[in-house]
């Protein structure tokens, strides 16, 4: 208890403090009773609140821990940090999370522009403007991390029945589970490859929101349910894969962060209902990615009709639509 700070330990009785607070204060019936933590699946890390000391360059100095490198120490200068957070992956590296106050981000100029977006499994966002965007691709590491998955689960398995079997012989020096470093060693690497794959996807979709609401002042969307979605077992994946609720939870609090609109909408009949003529020509099974109008001809893609449709739904409202030029 001596090599730890003191403010760690303050912090967890805070913690549960207000996990009690939450418990006693909720009406809904939602939150439940605070629970201890399993040991068999602990979360490595822990948060305090002691000042934090930039050194130099390239260094901190955090209580107890003493100096770390970093090459971020010139962004936190005039910034007051008030948590840090150690943390050890499972990839076995360590990693320190600062909560601080910063000033709110410098809002864009408008632009004057509205956009409707249809998300999808091979397209994540297709623009009312005919632009699509593609679903991050993770399938090379997603493969590295199932061969190493199956390598790990065989060599713990018989990791397990030596450890079993020294015990059984009643040997001098019996070998425990953690003497065997193979089984360990590809727990690592399955653990770093599907880091890769979730680092990856979430920079993608970084880009492409910070991107999305630079160039557009009002962006509507299709207000999905995406926990239901996942119920059907055909889809469930690629829709995990294409991370919508990230993609929405991103919109969100950049155009709060930018000054710009992000409206949701029903989803009912935006794949089926006419962009042009409004002609609602019933369900379309997924597989139909294009079709034609049976009242005014008018050819469309599935996609960019749903997303001008979207867009549609947001203008009897008008809005959020008051930000943008006529």
């Amino acid at each position: 208890m001596k090599n730890s700070d003191s403010s760690s330990l303050q912090l967890v009785n805070e913690f549960l403090t207000q996990s009690w607070k939450n418990f006693f204060q909720d009406k809904t019936g939602k939150i439940g009773k605070p629970r201890f933590h399993s040991r068999k699946y602990l979360k490595k890390s822990y948060t305090g609140k002691s000042i934090i000391k930039i050194v130099g360059r390239r260094y901190l100095k955090i209580p107890k821990l003493g100096y770390i490198k970093t090459s971020k120490t010139g962004a936190l200068r005039n910034i007051k940090i008030k948590r840090y957070t150690v943390m050890l992956e499972p990839t076995g590296k360590y990693y320190l999370s600062l909560q601080a106050e910063v000033p709110e981000p410098q809002k864009h100029r408008l632009t004057g522009k509205a956009i409707g977006i249809d998300v999808g499994v091979a397209d994540l966002a297709i623009l009312s403007n005919g632009l699509k965007y593609s679903s991050f691709d993770g399938s090379y590491f997603e493969k590295k991390a199932k061969a190493w998955q199956r390598k790990y689960s065989r060599r713990r398995h018989w990791a397990k029945l030596l450890a079993l079997q020294d015990k059984n012989r009643k040997v001098l020096c019996p070998r425990s589970l953690e003497s065997f470093a193979n089984w360990q060693k590809a727990q690592k690497l399955k653990a770093r490859y599907q880091a890769k794959a979730a680092n990856q996807r979430k920079d993608y979709l970084h880009k492409l929101t910070t991107h999305l609401v630079k160039q557009y002042d009002v962006i509507v969307i299709e207000d999905l349910k995406t926990k239901n979605l996942q119920h059907n077992h055909c889809l469930a994946k690629s829709i995990a894969n294409a991370s919508w609720r990230m993609f929405r939870q991103m919109l969100e609090y950049k155009c709060k962060w930018y000054g710009k609109k992000l409206i949701a909408v029903d989803p009912k009949n935006t794949s089926r209902i006419c962009s042009e003529c409004s002609y609602n020509s019933g369900a379309k099974p997924l597989e139909i990615r294009e079709w034609t109008c049976p009242k005014c001809q008018t050819r469309h893609d599935r996609d960019i009709n749903a997303a001008i449709n979207i867009l549609h739904k947001a203008r009897p409202t008008g809005q959020g639509l008051a930000m943008v030029k006529s």
